[in-house]
């Protein structure tokens, strides 16, 4: 094979090689998983207070939020609270599980809204440059494999002073046993709550410190709160954090 032959096969396993690892942009959820995040113990205990805590953060809040993004909408629990709290004249609930999809179709069908779906990665948003106003990632981030790739689709799809509701697991968290053992996470890429901080602002968003909270929810840590709630030892000051709820704004 000639020089520059044998530089072009080079080059199209280079690009294959890169074309399989964008394939791989998240890590399929375990059977548990799956299940858990449509219960009524996910939406009351990890959905609603994020979402309240969230809400409570925005600087300058609207009365309405005319179109919203969740991203990783999963089993579409969030459609109706979202609906409530942000009044969109559009929504669009974003996963790349086909079941995940179908089964958030049911959940607008029930609550009787109208939601916009569509099957894709995090990485390749298949909407609109400047678009969005509002978007919902809460408790995706941590199964994505290209996260930076998704930043940039974040801040790309959002129109300018948009606002993203951005709430997480950390690092703490998602390598607890427990977390291990009924869930499954890229463990190579789960960050401190500072590293999102770092990596959010570096991907262009802006972040009050008043727009940040570190909620030590009792599912969080490794005791469940027993110590805190039955022998009134409360946590550290210095911890840790197992999560992070922040808004951003699009700059």
């Amino acid at each position: 094979m000639s020089a520059p032959g044998a530089k072009r096969s080079l080059q199209s396993l280079d690009a294959a090689a890169r074309d399989e690892g964008r394939a791989r942009l998240h890590v399929a959820e375990s059977r548990f998983g799956l299940w858990f995040l449509g219960t009524e113990i996910w939406t009351r205990h990890v959905l609603q207070p994020a979402l309240a805590e969230l809400d409570g953060l925005i600087e300058n809040r609207r009365a309405s939020y005319p179109v919203i993004v969740d991203v990783g909408c999963g089993h579409g629990r969030s459609f109706k609270l979202l609906n409530e709290r942000f009044r969109p004249v559009r929504m669009i609930g974003v996963d790349i599980d086909r079941e995940m999809l179908a089964s958030a179709r049911a959940e607008a069908h029930r609550h009787e809204l109208a939601v916009e779906f569509k099957r894709a990665s995090s990485a390749a948003l298949p909407i609109p440059d400047q678009s969005v106003d509002l978007l919902f990632c809460h408790q995706t981030f941590h199964h994505l494999v290209d996260q930076q790739s998704a930043l940039r689709e974040f801040h790309r799809v959002l129109k300018r002073d948009g606002v993203l509701l951005f709430a997480e697991s950390t690092r703490r968290y998602i390598r607890s046993w427990i977390i291990r053992l009924l869930f499954r996470h890229p463990m190579e890429v789960q960050r401190t709550a500072p590293e999102y901080l770092t990596m959010l602002r570096a991907a262009g968003f802006t972040i009050d410190a008043q727009a940040i909270s570190y909620p030590y929810l009792w599912w969080s840590r490794a005791d469940f709160a027993i110590m805190e709630r039955w022998f009134g030892i409360t946590p550290p000051a210095d911890r840790e954090e197992t999560l992070i709820d922040l808004v951003a704004t699009r700059d």
